[in-house]
């Protein structure tokens, strides 16, 4: 009985060894380095980092998490914070032109380019803040938030930042350009970056943009996590010198969420892949169990008068087509024939001042489509697109600004009804209890069986010394029914938030 043996021809076999090798070498070596910069990163003096399972509040890691840091244009995440309060409540809408004060167009690089006297939507600047990191938009918007002053609108940033429980973070300015006082720590992003997503849903979209067009111009986006990474929706980035390089990201993929943080990254590659390294590491370590670890949404803002009218010249206008983004939705503006006309300056009062408090919610699931119309500086040629290192203002010399402490909260007025103890779902407040009342009796209606046996209530609290109403409901048992409560309500259209009263 013979047997037959297959053989391989010598030079085959040996040419498909050395590819295996050949093969191994390339993944080792891709693998060592990345390891190598990781812990090159961890090593890096400014290094800060963490990464917060947002489900349930654990902390999965931590390196010099509450050491003070620059936060650089991290801080415009707080910029948009108070701008989605603003469109929230609606004091302002997408459409609501922001005038350019000669201190806003005068802002370093990098920069949408309007020229003072000019205008864009708040669309326009949201888009412009979450891709270029835009200085110039960002202060604008901080000047028209803050009643035409950016000194009284970080003031109220630092003051919001402290109702979230940020307690390190102290803001000067609305971009994030250098100031030694402007301070945060890696803790206090995460915990804003989480803030944002629950608080805004409606909004948080946006921080998924890859690009937009403005005028004549494509402006990409500067964190090259998002659609490169899976599960990354946004958040920011933010570089100056004294400050390094920063990424806030928010990860939600297979059930699990976390919201990730690197501080004083060495170069923009460096913190990218330690990114990358935390985002493998710790999201199978997240919880895919329970709702969502929920940051307490604080008063709204109280917004100052100005000292004065700010003037608005319209100074030509672009069309835009743009569907305001789902939570989390990836999209890009398409891109608009553009007409420019010359049109007479006028003066628009800031949509900010002498407000009320809206006795409706807006939606959070609709998905608005809106006609961006925006007055850009034609004339004087707007920067081109910079690279990240210069998204802030590369200096290595920082301005100390002396800003005045914030005013101190007024005393808070009798709580006329507490209401009942345990888990309650807030879904506004009003002016007057009747009104609140009025808000949950409608938001009932919609809810339907999972607030079948909630106890509609109004709770009384001061907020800078008028008295105003939180419409909540209570009587649920534990976490679970609450957040399922507040997740019919949004289904339904009515935002909302679930909290331990």
């Amino acid at each position: 009985m013979s047997r037959s043996v297959s053989s391989v021809h010598p030079s085959r076999s040996g040419n498909f060894l050395v590819k295996m090798l050949a093969a191994l070498a390339i993944a080792t070596t891709a693998f060592l380095a990345e390891s190598v910069t990781a812990e090159a990163e961890a090593a890096n003096p400014k290094y800060a980092g963490i990464v917060v399972d947002a489900k349930t509040g654990n902390v999965l890691y931590s390196e010099n998490a509450d050491r003070l840091q620059y936060p650089a244009s991290l801080t415009k995440m707080m910029t948009l914070y108070m701008t989605f309060e603003a469109l929230e409540q609606g004091r302002i809408s997408l459409d609501t032109r922001v005038p350019f004060s000669p201190h806003a167009s005068a802002q370093a690089p990098t920069k949408l380019g309007v020229r003072a006297g000019g205008s864009i939507t708040v669309e326009q600047g949201i888009l412009g803040l979450v891709t270029l990191s835009a200085n110039d938009a960002a202060t604008a918007l901080g000047e028209m938030i803050g009643g035409g002053s950016e000194d009284r609108f970080a003031q109220m940033m630092t003051a919001k930042a402290h109702a979230l429980g940020m307690t390190r973070t102290t803001y000067r300015n609305a971009n994030g350009l250098p100031n030694t006082a402007q301070m945060t720590t890696a803790r206090d992003q995460a915990r804003l970056g989480i803030a944002l997503r629950q608080h805004f849903p409606q909004y948080y979209g946006y921080f998924a943009t890859q690009s937009f067009k403005f005028g004549t111009r494509t402006i990409r986006s500067h964190n090259r996590l998002v659609g490169s990474v899976r599960g990354v929706d946004g958040i920011k980035t933010g570089y100056t010198r004294a400050a390094g390089f920063n990424l806030v990201s928010s990860v939600q993929d297979d059930g699990r969420s976390i919201v990730g943080v690197v501080m004083g990254g060495a170069s923009t590659p460096a913190r990218d892949n330690q990114m990358r390294k935390l985002i493998a590491t710790y999201l199978p370590k997240a919880s895919t169990r329970g709702g969502t670890k929920l940051i307490a949404e604080p008063a709204p803002t109280r917004v100052p008068a100005p000292a004065a009218e700010v003037p608005v010249a319209a100074a030509s206008e672009i069309e835009l087509p743009h569907t305001a983004p789902a939570p989390a939705a990836r999209y890009e503006v398409a891109a608009a024939a553009t007409a420019y006309t010359d049109t007479p300056a006028v003066k628009t009062e800031n949509p900010l001042v002498a407000t009320q408090q809206p006795t409706e919610m807006p939606s959070p699931t609709k998905v608005k489509t809106v006609a961006i119309k925006g007055s850009v500086a034609v004339p004087t040629p707007a920067p081109a697109y910079m690279p990240e290192q210069a998204e802030d203002n590369s200096v290595d010399q920082l301005t100390t600004a002396s800003v005045p402490a914030a005013k101190a909260a007024a005393t808070p007025a009798p709580v006329t009804e507490t209401g009942p103890s345990g888990w309650v779902v807030q879904i506004g407040v009003s002016s007057s209890k009747d009104a609140a009342m009025d808000l949950l009796q409608n938001a009932k209606t919609r809810g339907g069986k999972a607030l079948s046996a909630a106890k509609p209530f109004a709770v009384a609290y001061a907020n800078d010394g008028e008295q105003i109403y939180r419409a909540r409901f209570g009587g649920f048992d534990d976490q679970r029914d609450a957040v399922n409560a507040c997740k019919a309500l949004k289904r339904a259209g009515v935002k909302c938030w679930a909290a331990a009263q």
